[in-house]
């Protein structure tokens, strides 16, 4: 869930307070062609990097030595997305301009970020000063209120609603140009924007009513969600850029009545105003969620697979999209890229066949042709001919060479032939069969260039499928590399 990048700012007009804005959903793109690259596209892309990454038109040493701003800074942008670093306006570059975004620019940020100032008293006071049409009143209250709940839960903060008269957080619902050098920009891009703690305007926080708001439903933005985001704004907090945070730059959609506020946004805001102290320690809840680190070199993957030329690595509700020519990995929720996937899924794999990828959980499989479910899915896995007794697939690769797709169940192993849609006899066969050495249980597998990789927990296995032999044993790092080098 987010607004945008973090940011201190200084601006003439705002010397004090602290604004972010919020996003629609960040939609992540395939690595599939664009058109050529237009003249219009140049200068779109200029103007971006003017707008986010302080491209200036000043010449200096970097001109002298051969290296132009525009490469300079593009290559800036490309590290600071996980693309591949080129220097050149391709067509990942250009499609991640183009997606729905803040207007604060970009910048190096870590983890949770808080903004120059904070409350300076726990106990707070908000109003509501109008409605959006969008959903009842009742629907509103109640999503504000535990907007601000999702902070109390952590903090001594406590929030008290008032009816009339100036609060410390007055929220609004509001259109276009609104009196606070900040105007809202139509149905998209921007949904909401909030401004740090401090008097008269800080804290507050606008919602776009050109958006459409909803209660729970996934069909547009969920107000509770959108809010909590902007609240963590009128408390201190800046952005994180923990893709699993509340305060990560993009809108996410969850579900409301199984929300926890990740460990990222705790840790922030307790930064700013210490923990709960009502809070009891034998009754700790749900443990609040964490973030995979592609940096940690004893994680297990759930699944690994290859999409239209990159690679794909799931872990939690996460997958990171990685370019074998790329020294960094993007980090995605699941639910940004598919909305209606599952998530801790138990095998993925690219089928050649439906041009998609398959995600299977539990008894059932789903598959998707870039953003969208194909027509008849999510079905059962026992539509592959898989026993009634198989709970759940380990793991699945699509071997390149037969056209066969092997999925992994406990210590045996299915072959699946894609063409003539039916088991192969003579199978399931022990893994140890075809694959030498291989003692522990499958956990992940894909081909690449030839070679079939099997995970077993933190280890990958590189196999010749014809021959069966075994060349290397390598950390599951090898492919998906860590972010922080």
């Amino acid at each position: 869930m987010a607004a945008c990048r973090t940011r201190r700012h200084s601006a003439t007009h705002m010397e004090t307070f602290n604004l972010c804005v919020l996003l629609s959903l960040a939609v992540t793109v395939y690595c599939v062609p664009l058109p050529q690259v237009t003249v219009q596209d140049e200068t779109f892309a200029e103007s971006y990097l003017k707008n986010f990454f302080n491209l200036t038109e000043e010449t200096g040493p970097t001109i002298r030595r051969g290296i132009s701003p525009v490469t300079k800074k593009l290559s800036e942008m490309q590290r600071f997305f996980g693309l591949q670093i080129t220097g050149n306006l391709d067509a990942d570059t250009l499609a991640m301009m183009k997606k729905p975004r803040c207007g604060v620019p970009d910048g190096k940020i870590g983890e949770y970020s808080i903004f120059n100032s904070k409350w300076q008293t726990n106990s707070l006071t908000y109003r509501i000063e109008n409605y959006t049409p969008d959903m009842s009143t009742s629907e509103i209250d109640d999503s504000i209120e535990k907007a601000f709940q999702v902070w109390a839960n952590v903090t001594p903060l406590r929030f008290t609603r008032i009816y009339s008269g100036i609060a410390d957080i007055m929220i609004s619902f509001r259109r276009g140009t609104h009196g606070d050098y900040y105007p809202f920009d139509g149905p998209g891009n921007t949904l909401a924007h909030a401004f740090g703690p401090g008097p008269g305007i800080g804290g507050d926080a606008h919602f776009d009513d050109d958006e459409t708001f909803t209660f729970r439903s996934n069909s547009g933005y969920v107000l509770f969600m959108v809010a909590a985001h902007e609240f963590g704004h009128s408390l201190g907090l800046s952005h994180s850029d923990d893709a699993g945070a509340l305060m990560y730059p993009w809108y996410s959609y969850r579900n409301p009545e199984t929300f926890v506020l990740p460990r990222d946004d705790i840790n922030g805001i307790q930064s700013l105003y210490g923990p709960n102290p009502d809070k009891d320690p034998f009754q700790p809840g749900p443990e609040p969620p964490t973030t995979p680190d592609s940096c940690d070199s004893t994680m297990v993957l759930d699944a690994v697979a290859t999409l239209r030329g990159e690679m794909l690595f799931f872990k939690d509700s996460f997958f990171w999209r990685s370019h074998i020519q790329s020294s960094k990995s993007q980090q995605v929720l699941i639910a940004n890229f598919w909305p209606d996937a599952p998530v801790n899924i138990d095998a993925a794999y690219e089928s050649q066949v439906l041009d998609s990828v398959l995600l299977f959980k539990g008894r059932r499989v789903w598959a998707f042709s870039g953003y969208d479910i194909v027509p008849g899915f999510p079905k059962s896995i026992s539509s592959y001919g898989l026993d009634e007794n198989v709970q759940k697939v380990n793991a699945a690769l699509y071997d390149a060479a037969t056209g066969k797709t092997l999925f992994f169940v406990g210590s045996k192993y299915y072959s699946y032939d894609e063409a003539k849609k039916r088991m192969d006899k003579g199978f399931p066969k022990n893994v140890d069969q075809t694959f030498n050495g291989l003692t522990g249980e499958v956990t992940a597998a894909f081909q690449y260039r030839g070679f079939t990789y099997i995970y077993s927990g933190p280890y990958m296995f590189e196999y010749s499928l014809r021959s069966g032999r075994l060349f290397r044993v390598l950390r599951n790092d090898y492919f998906l590399r860590c972010n922080k080098n």
